[in-house]
């Protein structure tokens, strides 16, 4: 195959050499492209058909090499697109379905879930609870104030999914509290007593506290007027 055909896309959707090397790992492969010129932040296109089962989770639109690694875990992947130049606070588009739901029901449902934007490379390491990804991230410019159009930021979906060494890089990276307060809501409206005291571990400020308090206290308000973020 000739460097060109290997540089640009190979299947409809847009996912790419580079994407896929980055999914599964492969440091000497994933520079080599890059020395090549590999675009590093060259994105997938949405797919309504998922030809590749496999990589399901890695047809939102707008999916970077960067962000299939941070879902994939592949730390040393993560430090190379960074070196390079990748965008840290790229953001896909997607359903947050996409990336919570079994491989099946993403098959079977990704042409009907409603897209959104918000999917950062934090979000995903956050979500799959790669501790040494997120850290990186964070060291090296990761907004964690990003959210989904359904509310979720990387500490709201890592307390979801109960990843509590994630929640707390998080939160010691939360110097100024600008998300601690949004995650304090969602877990205030799911009655989620546990994500809660986490959440207010350690925190002095009254505000943040006061507020969850008047969350919980007006339950019933908060259910008439929407339902919570799934």
């Amino acid at each position: 195959m000739s460097p060109p055909e290997l540089l640009g896309p190979l299947f409809q959707n847009g996912l790419n050499a580079l994407h896929l090397a980055a999914k599964e790992g492969h440091v000497d492969l994933v520079q080599e492209l890059l020395d090549r010129g590999a675009t590093v932040d060259s994105s997938t296109k949405v797919s309504h058909v998922l030809t590749l089962c496999r990589f399901a989770h890695d047809m939102q639109k707008g999916n970077t090499a960067l962000h299939i690694a941070s879902l994939a875990g592949q730390g040393d992947v993560v430090k190379i697109l960074v070196k390079r130049g990748a965008d840290i606070n790229a953001q896909s588009q997607g359903s947050s379905e996409t990336l919570r739901a079994p491989l099946l029901s993403v098959v079977l449902s990704a042409a009907y879930l409603s897209p959104q934007n918000g999917f950062t490379p934090l979000y995903m390491a956050a979500q799959e609870n790669h501790l040494d990804v997120v850290r990186y991230l964070l060291e090296n410019g990761g907004n964690q104030s990003t959210a989904t159009e359904d509310g979720f930021t990387p500490l709201a979906i890592a307390l979801q999914q109960g990843h509590n060494q994630v929640v707390s890089i998080l939160l010691e990276n939360d110097t100024k509290g600008k998300v601690r307060l949004p995650a304090l809501h969602i877990a205030a409206r799911k009655d989620d007593t546990k994500s809660a005291a986490l959440l207010l571990q350690n925190d002095h400020n009254a505000d943040v506290q006061s507020k969850v308090r008047e969350r919980r206290s007006s339950g019933s308000g908060d259910s008439a007027q929407g339902e919570e973020p799934a």
